[in-house]
């Protein structure tokens, strides 16, 4: 099978054989990246941004990753404006991630887009299968979540931390658990208090939506 082949499989979310050489190589040029990402100053601003544009397929404006970050690809992940990501965020990008603008991500997030097949034989030979995961705008994602292959995460919603993501979230909702289920819609409570009784200062309700 060509490189083309196995490349069209990768983002069809046909089973496939992952450790053809000319993958790795491929995907050793990402680590590459990353390795001058991960070691760069915390005054190098400028050459940390230039370095994610080199990484990523879309980079939006005024992103912050903390290093360390992780990629399978790099190259595979769409990244919105204004997302904030806190260390250790790992992108298992072996087909399309997509991040939205204004997203959060707290600390040890996982985004995975890869699986493998429960029958053992395929996995002997390093079969894979990959689908998308999509996080849509203002989403936070707490932290130690797992969000899993073929995910969609909607519009304002909140994912409390330690979740695995196993299937899609709707929007405008809090969830939370392992498998995560949505708690309870984002609701008038929530543009008065923060932390359990704690309540906003009123001169920040300029800032909520309407």
């Amino acid at each position: 099978m060509s490189l083309d082949e196995i490349k069209q499989k990768m983002h069809s979310g046909e089973v496939y054989f992952s450790h053809e050489p000319a993958l790795v190589d491929e995907q050793t040029q990402c680590l590459e990246i990353l390795y001058d990402y991960n070691q760069s100053r915390p005054s190098q601003h400028a050459r940390r941004q230039q370095i994610l544009t080199q990484l990523f397929a879309r980079m939006g404006e005024n992103c912050y990753f903390e290093p360390p970050l992780r990629a399978n690809w790099g190259k595979h992940t769409y990244v919105g404006k204004q997302v904030y990501a806190n260390f250790n965020l790992t992108l298992v990008d072996d087909t399309t991630i997509t991040i939205g603008d204004y997203v959060m991500f707290a600390p040890n997030v996982t985004l995975a887009t890869a699986g493998h097949p429960i029958e053992p034989g395929l996995r002997r030979h390093v079969g894979q299968f990959n689908m998308p995961v999509t996080i849509e705008n203002n989403v936070w994602i707490g932290a130690h979540t797992v969000v899993l292959p073929g995910v969609t995460i909607g519009e304002n919603s909140v994912i409390g931390a330690g979740s695995v993501v196993t299937r899609d979230i709707p929007a405008n909702v809090v969830a939370v658990g392992n498998p995560c289920r949505v708690l309870r819609p984002i609701g008038e409570n929530d543009k008065q208090r923060y932390f359990k009784d704690r309540q906003f200062d009123p001169a920040l309700q300029f800032l909520m939506d309407p």
